[in-house]
């Protein structure tokens, strides 16, 4: 099974916070917020995961997780472009799931 995280949204709601960088890496308890989400799928033995990036500052979520080695996975990184919903964000993934059983994470 695939693991697969939808973090290409903007955070509007969230700013100003998200002034200086993407939703996902907004610190819960000291840790940035997508790390709970590795992590929770790393535990549910899902190892192969895919991250839905958008336009906001995708690079600062990509220098974070890096490979995954770090955190015991292999990362995959999938451009959505514009947000135009899960259901897209879903089928931008299509190749990365290849027809494989997949979680669904929104992060």
């Amino acid at each position: 099974m695939k693991g697969l995280i939808l973090a290409g949204g903007s955070g509007t709601r969230l700013r100003p916070l998200t002034h200086t960088g993407p939703k996902q890496l907004i610190p819960i308890a000291n840790k940035p917020n997508i790390l709970y989400c590795l992590e929770d799928l790393r535990e549910a033995g899902i190892t192969e995961i895919g991250v839905i990036l958008g336009q906001n500052m995708p690079d600062k979520v990509k220098a974070l997780l890096g490979d995954g080695s770090e955190y015991g996975v292999r990362m995959t990184y999938i451009t959505q472009g514009e947000p135009m919903g899960i259901a897209h964000a879903v089928g931008c993934a299509e190749e990365f799931i290849g027809g494989e059983p997949f979680c669904v994470y929104l992060g």
